[in-house]
Protein backbone atom coordinates (compact mmCIF):
# COMPACT_ATOMS: atom_id res chain seq x y z
CA UNK A 1 0.00 0.00 0.00
CA UNK A 2 1.35 3.29 -0.95
CA UNK A 3 0.19 6.63 0.94
CA UNK A 4 -1.06 9.18 -1.13
CA UNK A 5 1.34 12.77 -1.03
CA UNK A 6 -0.28 16.06 -0.31
CA UNK A 7 -0.04 17.93 -3.99
CA UNK A 8 -1.38 21.25 -2.15
CA UNK A 9 -3.35 22.51 0.51
CA UNK A 10 -5.82 25.84 -0.31
CA UNK A 11 -8.64 27.40 1.57
CA UNK A 12 -11.98 27.79 -0.11
CA UNK A 13 -12.58 31.19 -1.53
CA UNK A 14 -15.76 33.92 -0.27
CA UNK A 15 -17.65 34.18 -4.02
CA UNK A 16 -21.69 34.94 -4.40
CA UNK A 17 -23.97 33.08 -6.62
CA UNK A 18 -27.16 32.71 -7.54
CA UNK A 19 -29.53 35.45 -6.80
CA UNK A 20 -27.30 37.04 -4.14
CA UNK A 21 -25.89 33.76 -1.71
CA UNK A 22 -22.69 33.87 0.07
CA UNK A 23 -20.69 30.61 -0.18
CA UNK A 24 -17.13 29.74 -0.44
CA UNK A 25 -15.83 27.87 -3.58
CA UNK A 26 -13.24 24.88 -2.60
CA UNK A 27 -12.68 25.15 -6.37
CA UNK A 28 -14.25 25.61 -10.08
CA UNK A 29 -14.07 26.83 -13.41
CA UNK A 30 -10.69 27.46 -15.36
CA UNK A 31 -8.55 24.61 -14.92
CA UNK A 32 -10.12 21.71 -13.06
CA UNK A 33 -7.67 18.77 -14.28
CA UNK A 34 -6.88 17.48 -10.91
CA UNK A 35 -10.26 17.45 -9.85
CA UNK A 36 -11.61 15.13 -13.13
CA UNK A 37 -14.36 13.80 -13.38
CA UNK A 38 -15.33 16.57 -10.87
CA UNK A 39 -15.80 20.30 -11.97
CA UNK A 40 -16.60 22.44 -9.25
CA UNK A 41 -17.33 22.43 -5.29
CA UNK A 42 -19.06 24.82 -3.32
CA UNK A 43 -19.51 25.12 0.50
CA UNK A 44 -22.71 27.25 1.35
CA UNK A 45 -23.37 27.91 5.03
CA UNK A 46 -24.52 30.70 7.61
CA UNK A 47 -26.21 31.60 10.47
CA UNK A 48 -28.02 34.88 9.01
CA UNK A 49 -30.99 34.63 6.72
CA UNK A 50 -30.25 37.75 4.56
CA UNK A 51 -27.08 35.93 3.31
CA UNK A 52 -28.44 32.70 1.79
CA UNK A 53 -32.51 33.44 1.69
CA UNK A 54 -32.02 34.68 -2.03
CA UNK A 55 -31.18 30.91 -3.54
CA UNK A 56 -30.32 29.91 -6.75
CA UNK A 57 -33.60 30.74 -8.92
CA UNK A 58 -34.45 29.35 -11.85
CA UNK A 59 -30.89 28.41 -14.35
CA UNK A 60 -30.45 25.69 -17.24
CA UNK A 61 -27.68 22.87 -16.57
CA UNK A 62 -26.48 20.45 -19.56
CA UNK A 63 -24.02 18.24 -19.67
CA UNK A 64 -23.24 17.42 -16.34
CA UNK A 65 -24.38 16.31 -12.29
CA UNK A 66 -25.05 18.47 -9.28
CA UNK A 67 -24.67 16.79 -6.03
CA UNK A 68 -26.40 18.59 -3.03
CA UNK A 69 -25.64 17.43 0.26
CA UNK A 70 -27.43 19.56 3.15
CA UNK A 71 -25.96 19.13 6.81
CA UNK A 72 -28.70 22.02 8.19
CA UNK A 73 -31.60 23.67 7.44
CA UNK A 74 -33.32 22.98 4.14
CA UNK A 75 -33.31 23.81 0.08
CA UNK A 76 -36.88 23.52 -1.38
CA UNK A 77 -36.30 22.29 -5.05
CA UNK A 78 -37.57 22.47 -8.74
CA UNK A 79 -37.71 21.98 -12.39
CA UNK A 80 -39.31 22.33 -15.74
CA UNK A 81 -40.41 18.99 -15.73
CA UNK A 82 -42.48 19.55 -12.77
CA UNK A 83 -40.72 17.61 -10.18
CA UNK A 84 -40.63 19.25 -6.86
CA UNK A 85 -39.05 18.60 -3.14
CA UNK A 86 -37.46 19.50 0.27
CA UNK A 87 -33.96 18.16 1.27
CA UNK A 88 -33.60 18.25 4.94
CA UNK A 89 -30.51 17.28 7.00
CA UNK A 90 -28.41 14.89 6.03
CA UNK A 91 -30.16 14.30 2.56
CA UNK A 92 -28.56 14.21 -0.68
CA UNK A 93 -29.84 15.30 -4.16
CA UNK A 94 -27.97 13.55 -6.95
CA UNK A 95 -29.35 15.26 -10.70
CA UNK A 96 -28.18 14.17 -13.89
CA UNK A 97 -29.00 16.88 -15.90
CA UNK A 98 -28.10 15.23 -19.00
CA UNK A 99 -29.62 16.53 -22.09
CA UNK A 100 -30.68 19.80 -20.13
CA UNK A 101 -33.11 20.83 -17.24
CA UNK A 102 -34.46 24.53 -15.47
CA UNK A 103 -33.65 24.36 -12.33
CA UNK A 104 -34.01 26.14 -8.95
CA UNK A 105 -32.51 25.81 -5.70
CA UNK A 106 -34.47 27.98 -2.14
CA UNK A 107 -32.36 27.37 1.04
CA UNK A 108 -33.67 28.04 4.52
CA UNK A 109 -32.34 28.02 7.80
CA UNK A 110 -33.37 25.37 10.89
CA UNK A 111 -35.01 27.25 13.93
CA UNK A 112 -32.04 29.14 14.68
CA UNK A 113 -31.33 30.56 10.68
CA UNK A 114 -28.83 27.82 10.04
CA UNK A 115 -28.07 26.65 6.86
CA UNK A 116 -25.06 24.48 5.46
CA UNK A 117 -24.59 22.04 2.53
CA UNK A 118 -22.27 21.28 -0.01
CA UNK A 119 -22.84 21.43 -4.00
CA UNK A 120 -20.00 19.10 -6.30
CA UNK A 121 -20.91 19.21 -9.89
CA UNK A 122 -19.66 16.16 -11.70
CA UNK A 123 -18.89 15.90 -15.56
CA UNK A 124 -20.56 13.90 -17.76
CA UNK A 125 -18.42 12.00 -20.55
CA UNK A 126 -19.77 13.25 -24.07
CA UNK A 127 -21.63 9.91 -25.21
CA UNK A 128 -23.85 10.72 -22.05
CA UNK A 129 -23.84 14.53 -22.37
CA UNK A 130 -27.23 14.58 -23.60
CA UNK A 131 -28.80 11.88 -21.60
CA UNK A 132 -32.24 12.19 -20.57
CA UNK A 133 -32.37 13.90 -17.02
CA UNK A 134 -32.90 11.98 -14.03
CA UNK A 135 -33.45 12.53 -9.60
CA UNK A 136 -31.87 10.36 -7.37
CA UNK A 137 -33.69 12.02 -4.04
CA UNK A 138 -32.01 10.40 -1.29
CA UNK A 139 -33.00 10.75 2.74
CA UNK A 140 -30.26 10.99 5.55
CA UNK A 141 -32.08 6.77 6.63
CA UNK A 142 -31.39 5.92 3.48
CA UNK A 143 -27.30 6.61 3.63
CA UNK A 144 -25.57 3.93 4.98
CA UNK A 145 -22.75 5.17 8.18
CA UNK A 146 -20.17 2.44 9.29
CA UNK A 147 -17.91 3.01 12.53
CA UNK A 148 -14.98 1.05 12.94
CA UNK A 149 -13.44 0.47 16.15
CA UNK A 150 -11.50 3.18 16.93
CA UNK A 151 -15.08 5.48 16.49
CA UNK A 152 -14.15 6.69 12.88
CA UNK A 153 -17.85 7.01 11.31
CA UNK A 154 -17.87 6.95 7.72
CA UNK A 155 -21.21 7.94 5.84
CA UNK A 156 -21.05 6.38 2.91
CA UNK A 157 -23.38 8.30 -0.39
CA UNK A 158 -21.92 7.13 -3.17
CA UNK A 159 -19.74 4.27 -4.31
CA UNK A 160 -18.50 1.12 -2.04
CA UNK A 161 -16.58 1.67 1.30
CA UNK A 162 -15.99 -0.79 4.07
CA UNK A 163 -18.22 -3.10 2.86
CA UNK A 164 -21.21 -1.06 2.71
CA UNK A 165 -22.60 0.34 -1.05
CA UNK A 166 -24.26 4.03 -1.19
CA UNK A 167 -27.66 4.54 -2.33
CA UNK A 168 -26.55 6.51 -5.28
CA UNK A 169 -26.20 4.29 -8.20
CA UNK A 170 -25.66 4.38 -12.40
CA UNK A 171 -23.43 7.52 -11.91
CA UNK A 172 -20.75 7.40 -14.89
CA UNK A 173 -17.52 8.16 -13.03
CA UNK A 174 -17.66 5.93 -10.90
CA UNK A 175 -17.32 8.31 -7.81
CA UNK A 176 -16.68 8.01 -4.34
CA UNK A 177 -18.57 10.62 -2.12
CA UNK A 178 -17.78 9.69 1.66
CA UNK A 179 -18.61 12.11 4.62
CA UNK A 180 -15.93 10.72 7.54
CA UNK A 181 -15.30 11.95 11.18
CA UNK A 182 -11.90 10.83 12.51
CA UNK A 183 -11.99 10.78 16.88
CA UNK A 184 -9.73 13.78 18.16
CA UNK A 185 -5.83 12.35 18.40
CA UNK A 186 -6.63 8.92 16.15
CA UNK A 187 -4.68 8.20 13.38
CA UNK A 188 -6.68 6.76 10.09
CA UNK A 189 -5.90 5.31 6.32
CA UNK A 190 -8.38 5.24 4.02
CA UNK A 191 -8.10 3.41 0.77
CA UNK A 192 -8.37 5.54 -2.33
CA UNK A 193 -7.45 3.20 -5.68
CA UNK A 194 -4.92 4.23 -7.59
CA UNK A 195 -7.23 4.81 -10.76
CA UNK A 196 -8.68 7.63 -8.97
CA UNK A 197 -8.20 10.99 -8.66
CA UNK A 198 -8.92 12.21 -4.95
CA UNK A 199 -9.40 15.12 -2.88
CA UNK A 200 -10.53 15.74 0.87
CA UNK A 201 -12.41 19.10 2.15
CA UNK A 202 -12.67 19.94 5.50
CA UNK A 203 -15.66 21.33 7.33
CA UNK A 204 -15.25 20.40 11.18
CA UNK A 205 -11.81 20.37 13.22
CA UNK A 206 -8.54 19.79 11.97
CA UNK A 207 -5.80 17.06 11.18
CA UNK A 208 -2.52 16.08 9.47
CA UNK A 209 -3.11 14.59 5.91
CA UNK A 210 0.52 14.03 4.94
CA UNK A 211 2.80 10.82 5.56
CA UNK A 212 5.52 10.77 7.69
CA UNK A 213 7.94 10.46 4.75
CA UNK A 214 5.56 13.48 2.92
CA UNK A 215 5.08 16.29 4.75
CA UNK A 216 3.68 19.21 3.15
CA UNK A 217 3.02 23.14 4.31
CA UNK A 218 5.20 25.56 5.79
CA UNK A 219 7.35 24.64 8.78
CA UNK A 220 7.13 27.18 11.53
CA UNK A 221 8.83 28.47 14.35
CA UNK A 222 6.90 27.55 17.96
CA UNK A 223 8.01 27.60 21.12
CA UNK A 224 7.49 24.51 23.24
CA UNK A 225 8.69 24.06 26.71
CA UNK A 226 10.70 26.79 26.60
CA UNK A 227 12.47 25.89 23.42
CA UNK A 228 12.56 27.19 19.62
CA UNK A 229 11.22 23.82 17.27
CA UNK A 230 10.10 23.72 13.88
CA UNK A 231 6.16 22.20 13.71
CA UNK A 232 3.84 21.89 10.55
CA UNK A 233 0.14 23.49 11.05
CA UNK A 234 -2.60 20.97 10.70
CA UNK A 235 -5.18 21.59 7.92
CA UNK A 236 -8.84 23.21 9.36
CA UNK A 237 -11.87 24.20 8.51
CA UNK A 238 -12.70 25.49 5.25
CA UNK A 239 -9.64 23.86 3.52
CA UNK A 240 -9.35 21.66 0.55
CA UNK A 241 -6.79 18.77 -0.33
CA UNK A 242 -5.32 17.70 -3.20
CA UNK A 243 -3.58 14.09 -3.05
CA UNK A 244 -0.88 12.55 -5.39
CA UNK A 245 -1.03 9.03 -6.86
CA UNK A 246 -1.47 5.89 -4.39
CA UNK A 247 -3.80 4.06 -2.62
CA UNK A 248 -4.53 5.15 0.63
CA UNK A 249 -4.71 8.66 2.46
CA UNK A 250 -3.48 9.11 5.73
CA UNK A 251 -5.12 11.59 8.59
CA UNK A 252 -4.08 12.41 11.98
CA UNK A 253 -6.94 14.24 13.59
CA UNK A 254 -6.42 16.95 16.02
CA UNK A 255 -7.03 17.22 19.52
CA UNK A 256 -10.79 18.43 18.87
CA UNK A 257 -11.04 15.37 16.03
CA UNK A 258 -11.37 16.29 11.94
CA UNK A 259 -14.52 15.89 9.52
CA UNK A 260 -14.30 16.09 6.12
CA UNK A 261 -15.60 14.96 3.23
CA UNK A 262 -13.69 12.45 1.13
CA UNK A 263 -14.39 12.69 -2.81
CA UNK A 264 -12.80 10.34 -5.42
CA UNK A 265 -13.47 9.69 -8.85
CA UNK A 266 -12.16 7.74 -12.36
CA UNK A 267 -11.18 10.85 -14.74
CA UNK A 268 -12.93 11.15 -18.10
CA UNK A 269 -9.35 12.53 -19.80
CA UNK A 270 -11.64 14.40 -22.29
CA UNK A 271 -11.78 18.24 -23.41
CA UNK A 272 -14.00 20.65 -21.67
CA UNK A 273 -16.33 23.46 -22.88
CA UNK A 274 -17.78 25.70 -20.27
CA UNK A 275 -20.80 28.40 -19.95
CA UNK A 276 -21.79 29.00 -16.65
CA UNK A 277 -23.95 25.88 -15.51
CA UNK A 278 -23.68 24.27 -19.12
CA UNK A 279 -20.60 21.89 -20.03
CA UNK A 280 -19.92 20.33 -22.95
CA UNK A 281 -16.70 19.15 -24.91
CA UNK A 282 -16.66 21.88 -28.12
CA UNK A 283 -17.68 25.66 -28.29
CA UNK A 284 -19.77 24.27 -30.79
CA UNK A 285 -21.60 22.59 -28.54
CA UNK A 286 -21.90 25.48 -25.95
CA UNK A 287 -23.38 27.74 -29.30
CA UNK A 288 -26.10 25.16 -29.71
CA UNK A 289 -26.89 24.76 -26.44
CA UNK A 290 -27.57 28.84 -25.94
CA UNK A 291 -29.71 28.54 -29.41
CA UNK A 292 -31.57 25.90 -27.51
CA UNK A 293 -31.99 27.87 -24.76
CA UNK A 294 -32.83 30.80 -27.08
CA UNK A 295 -35.30 29.15 -29.41
CA UNK A 296 -37.22 26.95 -26.40
CA UNK A 297 -35.67 24.12 -26.96
CA UNK A 298 -33.30 23.29 -24.36
CA UNK A 299 -35.72 20.77 -22.25
CA UNK A 300 -35.79 17.85 -24.70
CA UNK A 301 -39.13 15.78 -24.25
Amino acid sequence: MSIRPVKRVSQSIPTMEGAGVRLRRAFGFGDTSDFDPFLMMDDFRGDRPEDYQAGFPWHPHRGIETITYVLAGSVDHGDSLGNRGTLGSGDVQWMTAGSGILHQEMPAGDAKGRMHGFQLWANLPAHLKMTRPRYQDVPASAIPEVIDDDGTRVRVICGDFWGKAGPVDGVAAEPRYLDVTVPGGKKKRLKVEDFRQAFAYIFEGSGDFASASEPFGALREAQVDGEEVLVRDKVGNRSLVVFGAGDEISVQAGDEGVRFLLVSGRPLREPIAWHGPIVMNTQAEIRQAMNDLRSGEFIKR
